[in-house]
């Protein structure tokens, strides 16, 4: 069961609103840590075992789906198996879209090529430059994840704390080449200004035209789509429902936005599931 927040009557409420506009709502997800479990090795990551046949049950009752992720688009669609769930939502007639890099890059269940823009000036200078900040740390040992448009520095395998220190001296350094940081769970990325997934959010209304937007995220990366979101349903007046996917005991800045909260992966797909079951009844 989903666990409402402490203004959870308003959750639920607003849950009953993008229900009964079902059949018109876009529902936009985060990946890691929403759909997939958070993992130490982020190459290892995997879409949650159960999510296919939810997302492929809820299809029918909406209007579209779209994963919004910081990670490549190429990526999260091998990782999520979302090619094959993309067949099976061809069939009921839904638009699976995938949002990679934070909207950098887009892929679609009817356009099968990622598409976006080349890496960002400074990228290449600034990855040369960091082994040498991160061994001046203490933190020689973080893992980099290329991304093609940004790298990621995940810290999971070190002393906890150990991103919150680098913070000041990566930021320093990302924008000693034009660049800026996006800082997570035990994880900063850094990647060209100007993108951010409320942008994509702006892109998916602009497109799909909804009437009514379910959107699930974890961390800091997920602010602006939650924004985006609420700021598109305060000028619409339509539905909206924004979802923190939690878990363990820090809750972070997403739980002063959301209006439910639920228990990471697990909870997010118990949601989904109950609003198609919602759905199929109206």
């Amino acid at each position: 069961m989903a666990e409402t927040l402490p203004d959870g009557i308003a959750g639920e409420q607003k849950y009953a609103a993008v229900a009964a506009a079902a059949a018109d709502a876009l529902v936009g997800l985060d990946f890691d840590g929403t759909l997939s479990p958070i993992v130490e090795d982020p190459a290892s990551a995997r879409i949650h075992p159960d999510a296919a046949a939810t997302l492929i049950a809820l299809a029918s009752g909406v209007k579209a789906l779209a994963v919004v992720t910081g990670r490549p688009a190429g990526q999260v669609v091998e990782l999520g198996g979302l090619a094959a769930i993309a067949d099976a939502l061809a069939e009921v007639g839904t638009e699976l879209y995938v949002f990679g890099q934070y909207g950098n890059q887009r892929w679609s269940g009817s356009d099968r090529v990622v598409v976006g823009p080349p890496p960002p000036e400074g990228l290449a200078a600034f990855e040369a430059a960091l082994p040498a900040v991160l061994e001046e740390h203490g933190a020689s040992g973080a893992y980099l994840e290329e991304k093609g448009l940004a790298v990621g520095v995940h810290t999971r395998q070190l002393p906890e704390g150990t991103a919150h220190r680098l913070l000041p001296a990566i930021t320093e350094l990302a924008a000693e080449h034009g660049l800026v940081i996006e800082p997570g769970k035990q994880v900063i990325e850094v990647r060209a200004p100007g993108m951010h997934k409320g942008n994509a959010i702006e892109t998916l209304v602009a497109e799909v035209a909804p009437g009514a937007i379910l959107f699930g995220g974890d961390d800091l990366g997920d602010i602006e789509a939650f924004e985006a979101v609420k700021a598109w349903g305060r000028s619409t007046g339509s539905p909206t429902l924004l979802v923190y996917s939690h878990a363990g005991s820090d809750r972070g800045p997403l739980a002063d936005l959301a209006d439910l909260e639920v228990d990471g992966p697990d909870g997010v797909l118990e949601l989904l599931r109950r609003l198609t079951a919602d759905a199929a009844q109206l």
